[in-house]
């Protein structure tokens, strides 16, 4: 067996062991909003998976008390509100979130003084806590989102899988290129769309069409006929695009769940939207050039190596499926 057959079936492997739940790491949300000279609103969105829930919480100078949380859970997300008495301006403070060291996730903070601009981080366990600035840098809001962006796209397992499928589906990069535009056109239509408030749909049914799409991408490769080219492989622009507005709503219904920043919303979206895009670039670019590295030096192991991995992707999409059907 030669040394790219032994990477597919590397590759297979792994795709057999992507987890059977999608999108199950997203980002906290903390906000601090000062309401006057002396009290601070909290808010703190944190995913029931992911450790943040249950092992982390908000983090503020000795000289802030805290009233009792009002907490509540919306689908998967634990939202708790409270409201801080500060002695002391938390210009040059530390603020951030406790126990990011065992948490498997990480978190966005937005802080809004009165009369100054807004600050915006991405906490890790390598930076929890960040000092409040007199004047923040003003692209902040715009990194924590795309970098948010790239880390949806790639942990958000049935996007992956259907941009995967796309590319095995279709092969040739021109066509590969055409169809991933249209995927970004399409589901950056709903996702501007949905995050304004001009449509929506509920997101149990949502990521069940997602699912499902992925499963008719699979049925499509495997059935796929050189002689006989099916709607996929006609038409994949149109394809894409159709998919790419179910999709859009996916990222959006991820987006309200981490949650913008009221004043810097059209920011928030275009950078979120970017760094999908660059995500989704660096998948399309890795699955072209496996496939371009089996047919020169393998091509033997083309069309086993794609059934097999397409095989691996239909039935975990068509386990998330089912899954989203259930109540």
């Amino acid at each position: 067996m030669s040394w790219l057959a032994r990477i597919a079936l590397s590759l297979l492997a792994l795709l057999a062991a992507l987890p059977a739940q999608a999108d199950e790491l997203r980002p906290g949300y903390l906000e601090f909003t000062q309401q006057d000279a002396q009290h601070w609103k909290l808010v703190w969105k944190a995913p029931v998976l992911g450790g943040l829930a249950t092992r982390t919480r908000p983090a503020f100078p000795e000289f802030c008390t805290q009233s009792p949380p009002q907490a509540r859970v919306e689908g998967m997300v634990l939202v708790a509100e409270s409201r801080l008495t500060c002695t002391k301006d938390l210009t040059g403070s530390q603020i951030g979130l406790s126990g990011m060291d065992a948490a498997f996730t990480d978190a966005l903070l937005r802080v809004a003084p009165l009369g100054r601009p807004v600050q915006a981080a991405r906490l890790t366990q390598e930076l929890a806590m960040v000092e409040v600035k007199t004047v923040p840098d003003g692209w902040e809001v715009a990194r924590s989102y795309f970098v948010l962006g790239i880390i949806h796209i790639l942990e958000g397992y049935d996007h992956l899988l259907f941009v995967i499928a796309l590319v095995l589906l279709i092969g040739r990069a021109g066509a590969v290129i055409k169809a991933a535009t249209a995927f970004t056109v399409a589901h950056s239509i709903t996702l501007a769309g949905s995050t304004l408030g001009f449509v929506g749909l509920a997101q149990a049914p949502v990521e069940a069409l997602i699912a499902l799409s992925i499963v008719f991408l699979a049925v499509e490769i495997v059935k796929s006929d050189p002689d006989k080219p099916n709607l996929a492989e006609r038409a994949p622009w149109t394809v894409a695009f159709l998919f790419g507005l179910i999709h859009g709503f996916g990222f959006a219904g991820a987006l309200r769940e981490i949650g913008l920043p009221e004043s810097d919303v059209p920011t928030a979206l275009l950078t979120f939207n970017l760094g999908v895009e660059a995500g989704q670039l660096v998948i399309v670019a890795a699955v072209l050039a496996f496939l371009t590295l089996l047919r020169r030096y393998s091509p033997a192991m083309l069309r086993p190596a794609t059934v097999t991995a397409t095989y691996a992707i239909g039935i975990t999409a068509g386990f998330w499926f089912i899954e989203r059907l259930l109540p």
